[in-house]
C-alpha cells in the first residue's frame, strides 16, 4: 500500500498562496530547495488539483532550459518531469507531458491509487488535500513553515469533519527561519 504525503509551503499564519494566489513569499534557498529535491526524487506520483498543477505546468516542464537556471532548479525540474502526476479537474480538458486527468470521483480515484505497490505519493493543492484529508486518506503532513504572515488567501488546512490524531516524525529548521514538521497520521 502506498504513503500519501501532502506537503507544501506555508506562512506561519497558515496560508498556502496570499489573496491573489500569491506565493512570492515561499521561495526557497539552496538547503530548502535541496531537501524538495531529494523529496521529489523519492516520489512514485504526485497528485495535483487544476491550480496546483496550472502553476507548476507553467514553469517546470521547461525550467531546466532556461538560460539562468541553476544546477538545484536543474536538478528538480528532471525530477518533476520524470514523476507520473494526476491531475483532478472537472474544468480542464487535457494535461499535458507525463500526466493523465481524472475528472470523477477524487476519494475514489485516491483510494485506488493508494491499495496499489508502489513508492510514496505527493498531493498538492488545497482543497484537493482536503477532499483527502476529510476521506481519511492521508498518511503524512509536512509543514514547511515561512516566517511570514500574510493575513489571508489560501489556507493549508481545509475544515475537518472529525479530529485528526497525529505524531510528531520530525523537526528541522532551515536557513532564513523556515521550519519543517513531520507529522504522522495515528491510526
Amino acid at each position: 500500500m502506498r504513503k500519501l504525503i501532502y506537503s507544501m509551503n506555508v506562512s506561519l499564519d497558515g496560508y498556502i498562496a496570499a489573496r491573489g494566489d500569491d506565493i512570492g513569499w515561499s521561495m526557497p534557498g539552496d538547503e530548502l530547495h535541496q531537501w524538495f529535491n531529494d523529496r521529489a526524487g523519492e516520489m512514485g506520483l504526485s497528485l495535483y488539483g487544476r491550480k496546483l498543477w496550472q502553476l507548476m505546468n507553467a514553469y517546470w516542464p521547461t525550467a531546466d532550459q532556461q538560460p539562468d537556471a541553476t544546477p538545484i532548479e536543474i536538478e528538480f525540474a528532471g525530477a518533476w518531469q520524470r514523476t507520473p502526476k494526476v491531475v483532478f479537474s472537472r474544468t480542464l480538458d487535457e494535461v499535458s507531458g507525463n500526466a493523465r486527468l481524472v475528472g470523477g470521483d477524487a476519494v475514489e480515484e485516491i483510494t485506488r491509487l493508494k491499495a496499489e505497490d508502489g513508492a510514496p505519493m505527493e498531493i498538492g493543492g488545497a482543497t484537493l488535500a482536503g477532499v483527502a484529508m476529510r476521506a481519511g486518506l492521508v498518511d503524512e503532513y509536512q509543514v514547511v513553515t515561512h516566517p511570514v504572515l500574510v493575513g489571508g488567501g489560501t489556507p493549508f488546512f481545509s475544515a475537518l469533519d472529525t479530529w485528526v490524531q497525529l505524531t510528531l516524525l520530525e523537526t528541522r529548521t532551515f536557513p532564513d527561519g523556515v521550519t519543517l514538521s513531520r507529522y504522522e497520521t495515528r491510526r
